[in-house]
């Protein structure tokens, strides 16, 4: 009864769609990985990717973070939080996208300090450009990754609470993917991911946009990290039910290749970004759909593979 309802919300309806839409555009991994579940969990998928876009749309306009426009960014930001935290509450709102993130927030019961520490991170990004170390890296990502994990276990339905540090270990690894991928889009905003501590161990400069020996030494060491995330990750995926586990299976297998694809660009990072084709995307969700969920790639020995 309660879905039939929300169907019959013209409101909620375009709202879904939306956040569907913005999940292809920006998340494809995301999109194609939530495609093999139910509809009325993969729409919940949809509007947690879409809440976080909204955000990073903020903190990463054009701009944003420059000392003429911080502020008014932070007021964006803070004014988005508000009203998301009202709406989710249960206050009508004529945003469709809201709604339907609102309705999702509420329907499966995602907690609301989840949404404190992800919007603290979000604020974060106006101010700190560059974090020392790993561990103070992993505090941001605490809020900007980790806690994603946690928002989609809901969505997800574990059998079993040990599901929890494995999610957020694989938020953590895609946001390390995102993180070496766009090396070169971060210099243009000003912010370098990489702790502080690995390029002095390594003698690296990304600064100067150039792969060279000590560039490729880093490189391969925040890889290997990536991978180690996503092998505790993993332990995750038995615990899940079967559609969960094929929808997390895909996601992780689809963003593990982007790190196969900046090896095989002899970790070029700043000419252009490591992607990994959408018929590829579109080609494996249809063979875990058939087959089941596929064998993790990082956790075997890496491979090269044509670009």
């Amino acid at each position: 009864m309660r879905s039939a309802a929300r169907q019959a919300d013209p409101l909620l309806t375009e709202g879904y769609r939306r956040c569907a839409q913005i999940t292809r555009r920006y998340g494809t991994t995301y999109y194609w990985g939530a495609l093999l579940l139910p509809p009325e969990r993969r729409r919940h998928v949809y509007a947690v990717y879409a809440l976080c876009r909204l955000a990073d749309d903020i903190v990463d306009d054009d701009g944003a973070t420059t000392p003429a426009h911080v502020e008014a960014t932070a007021a964006r930001l803070h004014e988005l939080a508000a009203t998301f935290r009202r709406v989710a509450d249960g206050e009508p709102t004529p945003d469709p996208v809201l709604a339907a993130i609102g309705h999702s927030v509420r329907s499966c019961g995602i907690a609301d300090e989840c949404f404190e520490r992800f919007f603290g991170a979000m604020a974060l990004d106006l101010t700190q450009t560059s974090y020392d170390t790993w561990d103070d890296l992993l505090g941001y990502m605490d809020g900007s990754a980790a806690v994603i994990g946690e928002m989609m276990l809901p969505v997800l339905q574990p059998r079993s609470p040990l599901a929890l540090q494995p999610a957020r270990a694989l938020g953590n690894a895609f946001q390390l993917t995102n993180f070496l991928r766009d090396v070169g889009e971060d210099l243009d905003r000003g912010r370098v991911y990489v702790p502080q501590e690995d390029l002095r161990r390594f003698g690296a400069e990304p600064a100067a946009r150039r792969v060279t020996p000590e560039w490729r030494e880093l490189m391969r060491f925040e890889v290997e990290r990536n991978r180690a995330l996503y092998r505790e990750a993993d332990a995750g995926i038995p615990l899940l039910p079967a559609a969960s586990a094929r929808c997390v299976s895909t996601a992780r297998t689809l963003y593990a290749r982007i790190l196969e694809r900046i090896e095989a660009r002899d970790y070029d990072v700043f000419t252009d970004r490591a992607r990994v084709p959408t018929w590829h995307k579109a080609a494996l969700s249809a063979r875990v759909l058939v087959l089941g969920p596929a064998r993790p790639a990082s956790s075997a020995r890496p491979r090269e593979v044509t670009p």
